[in-house]
């Protein structure tokens, strides 16, 4: 099945959902989601949502099982080190992975890197069947009118079309029923920034999941297979994020007043590794090329200075958008992807930057190794 608008598609229909179908067939099925605010499970009316009503309607004998691990504002260079945790651990049979929109905020190298890399961890290590879903932001608009595709689209498109993954232009269906009438615009899209869908917006959004899922699984299925383990295909890019780990908090040796608490203000995390005082210090060797830090961040956060090696101390200005909370962000800042594959020395101090405004905790969630 094919939509069109400027010669635009909406389904791309790759591979059979075969997992799903075997998981079905047995009775037990476990659905994961990943992605930004339009995807996570907060409020209780995105788009999963439908596709999980669907699910239990279509077929209710199943017993179903779903892991929405989506967190607003994060890109898939934070998923690329949750997968293990939020979606394979958890036994995900089909997982469905949306970030178009903001992965949009990454360069090109990087989403490439850290999309497949989230794509190869998913079929090497869990087997999961994969759907990219993509969803709509108001960049995408000038192209998407002049009937060409944004450029995270076309990017995740190349992905996919390499690794047999099928895909749903989610937002290029909703703005066919808004070219066609069929709802308006404002009723889809009502908050400023034309980004986060109304109830009805995300209604539209899951009835082109649905029609997707209602031809892979019920209709006339695909034929292909998606290859996983050790078939699968060689990477497109060979700096991909595939095996990407996170180093324990008992490798960091630290100087000040820091504790490491389980922590309960943001679900997705685990422990902090926490401090408020600025002048506090840690240090940690890691052998890769690439490290990303991981932390709850907010206005009230604290910045921080860091070396690596023998380098000259550089001081991280994470950006701190209006819509910023105090805390409770889980954020990522990627620090460095160009070393060279050795044991390499890093050290950081905590620090206040004299703005009022800020304040100085300092919530350490994970250390990214990019091997």
């Amino acid at each position: 099945m094919k939509c069109k608008i400027n010669n635009l598609e909406v389904f791309h229909h790759r591979s059979k959902l075969n997992k799903t179908l075997q998981k079905i067939r047995s009775g037990k099925l476990t659905v994961g989601f990943i992605g930004g605010s339009i995807t996570e499970s907060i409020g209780g009316h995105n788009w999963p949502e439908t596709v999980i009503s669907w699910f239990i309607n279509t077929y209710p004998n199943l017993y179903l099982v779903v892991e929405n691990c989506a967190i607003g504002a994060t890109a898939s260079d934070l998923a690329v080190f949750r997968a293990e945790r939020d979606l394979i651990d958890r036994g995900c049979d089909l997982v469905f992975i949306e970030y178009a929109v903001n992965d949009s905020g990454l360069v090109t190298e990087l989403r490439n890197r850290t999309m497949e890399g989230l794509v190869r961890k998913i079929f090497n290590k869990g087997g999961s069947d994969v759907v990219f879903i993509y969803t709509f932001g108001h960049g995408m608009y000038t192209k998407m009118m002049a009937g060409q595709i944004p450029s995270p689209i076309a990017e995740f498109e190349i992905i996919a079309e390499h690794y047999c993954i099928g895909s749903v232009w989610a937002g290029l269906w909703a703005l066919n029923e808004v070219r066609s009438g069929k709802m308006r615009w404002e009723v889809w899209l009502p908050d400023r920034m034309s980004v986060h869908p109304s109830h009805m917006g995300s209604f539209s959004y899951a009835q082109s999941v649905i029609k997707f899922l209602e031809k892979e699984l019920i209709e006339t299925p695909s034929e292909k297979q998606i290859s996983t383990g050790d078939c699968l295909p060689r990477a497109l890019n060979s700096k991909n994020w595939e095996h990407a780990y996170l180093l324990p908090f008992s490798e960091i040796d630290t100087d000040g007043p820091w504790s490491t608490q389980r922590w309960a203000t943001c679900n997705w995390i685990d422990q902090v590794l926490a401090t408020s005082a600025p002048g506090a210090k840690l240090r940690f060797k890691f052998k890769g090329r690439g490290l990303s830090l991981g932390f709850d961040f907010g206005k009230f956060s604290s910045e921080f200075k860091y070396k690596i090696d023998e380098s000259k101390p550089i001081v991280e200005k994470r950006p701190r958008y209006e819509w910023c909370p105090d805390e409770g962000l889980f954020s990522i800042s990627n620090l460095i992807d160009d070393l060279d594959s050795k044991e390499h020395k890093f050290e950081l101090e905590v620090i206040h930057t004299g703005n009022a405004a800020y304040g100085t905790n300092f919530r350490l969630a994970l250390i990214g190794i990019i091997p």
